[in-house]
């Protein structure tokens, strides 16, 4: 067991934050099938001051324990307003600084990973949300701008009072291309005594014991990979143990799952909203079917909720016979 600031983490594994994906139904998926940690989607730090109702949606977190809630901005004095209303509006036992988002629409204010170019700014951000957020505070990042700074920018945050580091490691100029870089993980492990998360390439169960392995890091997030296959979770604890891997459930009960899924988002979000957004979803559980490329099309254009059940009842009879 991981303690963050003090907090228990019953496992080694977290999911990663994910705009557009990891929203409250996804993670208590996640959690179902054996994350032990999750973070919520980013929020702007200025979207909570002026009070914007979609900002306060992504922070709910009723049912996650323990769970962290995320922020991003560039201004220290909007982060020491924003963390403690970050944190009442979730109850996390967490927050997390964002300082890894590497899209242009965020790095051109300044904000995500083009942190990693200011460590002075990024350090006072730090301490800002350290003054006023009342939970420990943790900082997300990548291995740098265009280089290596990662292991001085980490024991910065260290030293302005994270109580962890997770890093994904990538810079930000490879985005999410080329493999990443477990070795440079392994040097900011190295460089700070509080723990380090290790981000990127966790594609399989195993891969959770090899980059925990190789980089000496308390935990690691597991991001792409739990795209339809949220077992991955349940899966890698198990290698974490020493333990046999379990196989993936029959995929019938995959489909079953994505029902479940939808559901919860139908009944947080209501019907037009959680099945527009719940369709990329659909089609992740669809991987490994016959014909699922023409299945994804057909899902791009389903607008109810019946129209979605109706084709995952047809999915799950065609695929009944599948492992």
């Amino acid at each position: 067991m991981t303690k963050i600031g003090g907090v228990p983490i019953p496992g080694r594994t977290a999911l990663a934050p994910m705009a557009g994906v990891t929203d409250h139904a996804y993670r208590m998926i996640c959690r179902r099938c054996g994350a032990p940690f999750t973070v919520t989607e980013m929020v702007s730090a200025k979207g909570l001051l002026f009070d914007d109702r979609k900002t306060a949606e992504l922070l709910y977190c009723g049912g996650e324990s323990p769970v962290s809630a995320q922020i991003f901005g560039s201004d220290p004095d909007d982060i020491r307003a924003a963390a403690p209303k970050a944190v009442a509006l979730s109850g996390a036992q967490l927050l997390d600084l964002n300082m890894g988002c590497p899209m242009p629409k965020i790095t051109g204010n300044g904000e995500g990973s083009a942190l990693m170019k200011d460590p002075a700014r990024a350090e006072a951000i730090v301490r800002a949300a350290v003054s006023s957020a009342g939970v420990p505070v943790t900082v997300k990042c990548r291995l740098g701008w265009d280089s290596f700074t990662a292991d001085e920018f980490a024991r910065r945050m260290e030293a302005a009072g994270a109580a962890a580091v997770c890093v994904h490691g990538r810079t930000r100029e490879q985005y999410y291309g080329g493999e990443a870089d477990w070795d440079a993980i392994a040097r900011v492990v190295r460089a700070v005594s509080v723990p380090v998360i290790a981000s990127g390439d966790v594609a399989e169960p195993e891969d959770a014991v090899r980059i925990l392995d190789r980089t000496g890091a308390a935990m690691c997030m597991i991001g792409r990979a739990s795209y339809g296959n949220p077992w991955i979770f349940g899966r890698a604890e198990a290698a974490l143990r020493g333990e046999p891997v379990p196989p993936l459930p029959p995929f019938a009960e995959r489909i079953a799952l994505a029902r479940e899924h939808m559901a919860l988002a139908i009944a947080e979000k209501g019907e037009r909203r959680a099945v527009m957004e719940s369709r990329h979803h659909v089609a992740w559980y669809c991987k490994g079917l016959p014909g699922a490329a023409a299945l994804r099309a057909r899902v791009s254009s389903l607008s109810t909720a019946d129209e979605m059940y109706a084709l995952l009842d047809e999915i799950m009879e065609r695929g009944r016979n599948l492992p």
